[in-house]
């Protein structure tokens, strides 16, 4: 057993979107095994009453309060400083001063990183090991945001992507092993830092595959007669917004001249006034919902029209493991380790997407096969346990010092 402290940029409970997800069972592994100090940032009111929860967990617990508003106006102070405003929006002196004090007073044996502008906090000190979960490669997000705007925003987000490669670069070569969601964003990093090469991986995502299971007692949220389309996802998240503002645009009214009865739901907290004023009587928008598994459970069909995101998305897996029929844009269909056009329905363009839907609305039990088929996938191939196993080898080190100690 280690002492761990674990760097995470937002609270990881309750995982109820796709970073959280990642970052919570990260900290399930972490706390069977070691002892856990946990410095987080708390983002969101509602996530409040969760604290205690994480309190239970670990041997120790900092949340730092973050106004996003106010964040972003500090992270303006990157332009000052020639840093990644990222690193300023994540810059709070109260979890430094934590850091510093359980460094201090706990002999901690390694610090776990989730995401690079938590690495801030952990860099630099002498004779503390660090593993790194980028998870994504977050400056090439920036890079493809500034593609998608006019300047100044397009200068601002190309800038950004610039100075945090940079930095993902940095915190790479200080670290023992680093870790990316999928091989294919791990070969993105290789190529954009190659002097990094040796000391990356990938570690994929993993989904509860029985908390996700269908149940017969679960009530459907849906009236009777619909076909209900349904997204999943955290909505002022900017690809999720651009995923369904794509959708009730170009998809919803072809699929709606063929099927009547459909009707899209967007499912996810926080929606944006942007998300709020798709709803209609053919678009319903959810906001927070206590339990998202009925209305996976009960869809005709789960979509992720995706043109932004990278990755494995949590919210294909989920949908997955519910044993529904996903169609999804070929981007985020191809890193998983699935089989297309048995477990999933990859889809290329809107045309593609209302034509995939298309054909499971027409077949119900083909549609239902490739649900069950998605399901075996994802109990046989995305287990947490077995991909953080492979995040646990890299602290062997740190165990054997310990055990010399």
């Amino acid at each position: 057993m280690a002492n761990l402290l674990y760097l995470v940029h937002r609270l990881p409970y309750p995982p109820n979107k796709g970073d959280k997800v990642r970052s919570y069972h990260l900290l399930r592994h972490l706390v069977s095994q070691h002892r856990v100090f946990l410095g987080t940032f708390i983002d969101d009111p509602e996530d409040e009453v969760h604290v205690d929860t994480l309190r239970a967990m670990c041997a120790g617990l900092h949340v730092a309060q973050l106004h996003p508003r106010r964040a972003r106006i500090a992270s303006l102070a990157g332009l000052l400083d020639g840093q990644a405003l990222t690193l300023h929006y994540y810059r709070d002196a109260g979890l430094r001063r934590w850091v510093d004090q359980v460094l201090a007073t706990e002999q901690i044996d390694a610090a776990v990183v989730f995401s690079s502008s938590m690495a801030q906090y952990a860099e630099g000190r002498e004779g503390l090991p660090m593993l790194v979960d980028f998870v994504d490669v977050d400056s090439a997000k920036w890079t493809e945001y500034a593609h998608k705007h006019a300047w100044p925003m397009s200068w601002l987000y190309r800038r950004e992507g610039e100075q945090l490669l940079a930095y993902e670069r940095s915190v790479a070569l200080q670290s023992r092993r680093s870790f990316f969601v999928t091989e294919k964003e791990t070969a993105l990093f290789r190529r954009l830092a190659p002097d990094c090469a040796p000391l990356i991986e990938p570690m994929s995502n993993g989904v509860d595959a029985d908390y996700f299971a269908p149940r017969p007692d679960r009530a459907s949220p849906f009236a009777e007669g619909e076909l209900p389309i349904v997204f999943t996802g955290a909505m002022d998240y900017w690809p999720n917004v651009d995923a369904v503002t794509w959708f009730v645009q170009d998809m919803l009214p072809a699929l709606r001249r063929q099927w009547p009865a459909a009707r899209f739901h967007i499912v996810g907290r926080s929606p944006t006034a942007a998300v709020r004023a798709l709803a209609g009587e053919h678009v319903a928008v959810t906001g927070t919902v206590p339990d998202v598994r009925p209305y996976l459970q009960h869809a005709a069909v789960v979509v992720a029209p995706l043109r932004l995101a990278r990755g494995i998305q949590n919210k294909i897996l989920e949908a997955m493991a519910s044993a529904r029929p996903v169609v999804a844009s070929r981007t985020c269909a191809e890193p998983l380790d699935a089989e297309l056009g048995r477990d999933l329905l990859p889809a290329d363009d809107a045309a593609d997407f209302v034509a995939r839907i298309a054909e499971l609305l027409q077949a119900p039990e083909r549609a239902a096969e490739i649900g069950r088929a998605g399901r075996r996938r994802v109990v046989k191939t995305y287990s947490w346990e077995a991909h953080l196993s492979a995040f646990e080898q890299h602290l062997a080190p740190t165990r054997a010092a310990e055990a010399l100690a």
